[in-house]
């Protein structure tokens, strides 16, 4: 090998070690007594039966990041099918949000004063209950939506696999906040009463954001 090219390779091995291990890390685990079609965007996705795992490693940087699970979920040996709740496209890689109802870990990397800033949100509905916790950094604190909301949906909420959120069912300012500001609503009550530390609406200032610093690891736990 010519020494003149020594200095590039190094430095080119030194900055893709750099980026693995800057990669934050996502424990994904299925605790639900069914199987799971978990999915990210970015990420993809992957099928969890119970009891199942899923390590995923997600770039420094990223924003508008979720992780959701899918349910009732079948797929041919390429990896396309359908999903009853949270399907994205038809596709077991997921390159694309999932579709409502989806209980949602949201997630933004590396942000502003180097941190990270994660939540639950029902604003799409609820369809797996999910714990978001962090598990290094110093960073202890985690946030639930463990409820079975399912059980106890609104009928006019009411949706195969899942309950549906006002906004997506009636598409009305009063439900998305299309326009300035809105206010909580007897539905999105239904959800904060029973998930208090999940957005139950776009403008809902009532809930536990989970903020860390930067190269913190987390864990997604379906049915915790």
């Amino acid at each position: 090998m010519n020494s003149k090219s020594l200095p590039l390779f190094s430095i080119s091995f030194i900055a893709f070690c750099f980026t693995v291990a800057s990669a934050t890390n996502f424990d994904i685990r299925n605790n639900c007594s069914h199987t799971i079609w978990a999915a990210a965007f970015p990420g993809g996705g992957r099928e969890l039966s119970k009891g199942g795992v899923w390590n995923l490693k997600v770039s420094p940087g990223t924003t508008g990041a979720r992780i959701w699970g899918r349910t009732n979920c079948t797929f041919d040996r390429v990896g396309r099918g359908r999903c009853q709740t949270g399907d994205c496209g038809g596709l077991l890689q997921c390159r694309a949000y999932g579709a409502a109802p989806n209980t949602l870990a949201e997630f933004a990397l590396n942000q502003l004063n180097n941190l990270d800033f994660m939540d639950i949100s029902l604003i799409e509905g609820f369809n797996v209950p999910m714990e978001f916790s962090p598990t290094s950094g110093g960073c202890s604190r985690g946030i639930r939506c463990t409820t079975d909301i399912i059980g106890q949906c609104p009928k006019e909420l009411n949706a195969p696999g899942g309950c549906n959120n006002p906004c997506t069912v009636y598409k009305t300012d009063q439900y998305c906040c299309n326009s300035g500001n809105c206010g909580p609503t007897d539905l999105s009550r239904f959800f904060k009463a029973r998930c208090p530390d999940a957005y139950s609406y776009p403008k809902d200032n009532q809930i536990r954001t989970l903020i860390c610093p930067s190269g913190t690891n987390y864990r997604v736990v379906f049915c915790p």
